[in-house]
């Protein structure tokens, strides 16, 4: 049993490696695109020196690999190492067919979605593909609340600096920012999903009738919390509850049936742990 999940793991970083290299070289490679990362790095440097990005991409990660084996020991590093070797080759492989298109844009779109779907099922599995990930969990041990694709989007914004001034050209800098943000919002999904929820508070005079439906009818928790009016003086009974956001307008209707002057605010979560939603067990990516 335990073997067929090391097998799949890394079955799974294997397919993974190869979409992230097929980003690389078949969407932003041959635009000229340097969105981020020690992949941006690698295009970067491509250009200066007769040297694949793959090659130069799997050199750059050396001393990244033993910032790695520092804090996170040879278990993690294995699997990392192995999906650095992947993505490498992949790199280098697809950089030798045509690329699928020489729209900038388009490459910068669908290269970094590409990008950003390796990268997050690399990362989901326990490994991840070097360079700055690597650093992004280095980052999550110090600052855990911090979500993994806002921490790219910051360190790829330096990069794509950095190849402004190499490339000397605006509309790289630009499209490269289009393809660092596609990845920033594809990584967050593949990392975190759909989950967001409706967070619903409720103050009425119908409490136990609007409660016993939303139990009943949306078999979902309901948690009440005391509360005073500061104006009466009156002891408050207010519903609190979590819903997806398919059924937040069920909540209103009961709300709106039962008790039509009932003070309601509703407001969004992004991230749920709990019962029904994401496990708080599991490792925060």
């Amino acid at each position: 049993m335990q073997m067929m999940k090391i097998v799949k793991k890394y079955v799974v970083i294997t397919v993974a490696a190869v979409l992230f290299g097929a980003g690389i070289s078949l969407f932003i490679d041959p635009n000229n695109l340097a969105p981020g990362g020690v992949s941006g790095l690698s295009i970067i440097l491509s250009r200066l020196v007769p040297i694949e990005t793959g090659t130069l991409f799997m050199l750059l990660n050396i001393p990244i690999i033993a910032l790695g084996i520092w804090k996170f020991g040879w278990k993690f590093i294995l699997s990392t190492l192995y999906a650095i070797f992947v993505s490498s080759a992949a790199t280098n492989v697809f950089q030798k067919m045509e690329p699928l298109t020489k729209e900038p844009l388009l490459g910068a779109l669908f290269g970094g979605v590409l990008v950003a779907v390796g990268l997050g099922y690399v990362l989901r599995s326990g490994a991840t593909t070097g360079g700055t990930d690597i650093i992004v969990k280095c980052l999550k041990l110090k600052k855990p609340h911090l979500k993994t694709g806002t921490i790219f989007l910051v360190i790829d914004s330096i990069i794509i600096g950095i190849g402004g001034i190499v490339f000397g050209n605006i509309d790289t800098v630009l499209y490269s920012a289009v393809s660092a943000f596609a990845t920033s919002q594809m990584l967050d999904l593949v990392l975190y999903g759909k989950d967001g929820a409706k967070m619903i508070y409720i103050i009425s005079n119908a409490s136990a009738a609007i409660t016993e439906r939303i139990l009943k009818e949306l078999n979902v928790g309901v948690t009440y919390l005391s509360g005073t009016g500061a104006y009466k003086k009156e002891e408050k009974q207010v519903i609190f509850c979590v819903v997806k956001k398919q059924n937040a307008y069920k909540v209103e209707e009961i709300v709106k049936q039962e008790d039509a002057s009932a003070f309601m605010i509703i407001s969004s979560a992004t991230e749920i742990y709990g019962e029904g939603y994401k496990s708080y067990f599991g490792e925060k990516l």
